[in-house]
């Protein structure tokens, strides 16, 4: 009987371990999307930022155009980067390249999701329904898991944000 008992936790175990390992990577077409997350929000603020990784495997350049979310009035798709020393935010009006074979990582201080006209703050813990539009890979749904405020990476990755590739034409200064 516990040899029954041990064999049937170990079906749950990797059962359950294989979709926690699924729920983590998003395919879309030729598209990878792992680590989607966003950090909690103080009381009254109006706009939060998102964050992923996203790989392109196949042999023609997608778009992130776009996006939407509940939680927000507005949605577009940003970078930061320095001009004259100073650091400059601004909407991607023509969205973000994903080369063919690279991967693009959206991450505080660089290319990211900006959420504004919040209806409510974010808070740690939650997840947030979010919606991306690519040009070729269409329409994603998927979670931010929403971090501490200040938060550098998502839980349990590592804070490098070494081997950032930039869509061509931009670039950014450290």
């Amino acid at each position: 009987m516990s040899t029954l008992f041990r064999s049937i936790a170990g079906a749950v175990l990797l059962l359950a371990s294989s979709y926690a390992a699924g729920a983590a990577e998003i395919k879309a077409g030729d598209l990878v999307i792992t680590e989607p997350w966003s950090r909690a929000t103080p009381a009254g603020a109006k706009v939060a930022g998102g964050f992923l990784t996203i790989e392109n495997k196949g042999t023609a350049p997608d778009r992130l155009l776009s996006g939407s979310a509940a939680v927000a009035g507005k949605f577009e798709v940003h970078e930061m980067r320095m001009e004259e020393g100073v650091m400059k935010m601004r909407p991607l009006d023509n969205g973000l390249e994903i080369a063919p074979g690279k991967t693009v990582k959206l991450v505080p201080g660089g290319y990211h999701l900006m959420l504004m006209d919040l209806h409510q703050p974010l808070k740690e813990g939650e997840s947030v329904p979010v919606t991306l539009q690519f040009e070729k890979a269409g329409t994603v749904q998927l979670t931010l898991d929403v971090q501490a405020v200040g938060a550098k990476a998502p839980a349990g990755a590592a804070a490098d944000h070494g081997g950032h590739q930039m869509a061509p034409g931009h670039s950014m200064a450290k």
